[in-house]
């Protein structure tokens, strides 16, 4: 799996793409079948939610799924994103098994 990472009004942080790469990796043992991951960590300010922005898109056989939260810290946003993410996936995974 190819993982993209890209910060959007904030700066790089090693740390984040290094916790968000080892949640991608147990997803992607887990279903083998995604291809690839597209990251965005944003950073709004005066929002109505909290301000830190974790957004992920994967792509897989079939259409794309796409999760994000809105946090008080990136590393709250990344795990709220990878939650929804899984429980899209055991979806995906019961809908093309069950064909």
């Amino acid at each position: 799996m190819t993982v993209n990472i890209q910060f959007i009004k904030s700066e790089t942080n090693t740390y984040l793409e290094e916790m968000v790469t080892k949640h991608l990796d147990k997803l992607s043992q887990k279903y083998e079948w995604i291809i690839r991951a597209e990251v965005f960590f944003k950073k709004e300010k005066g929002t109505y939610g909290k301000g830190k922005i974790c957004e992920i898109q994967l792509s897989i056989p079939g259409k794309d799924i796409f999760a994000s939260s809105d946090e008080t810290s990136f590393e709250a946003a990344i795990a709220e994103t990878v939650q929804d993410l899984e429980r899209q996936l055991k979806v995906r995974k019961q809908v093309m098994y069950n064909r």
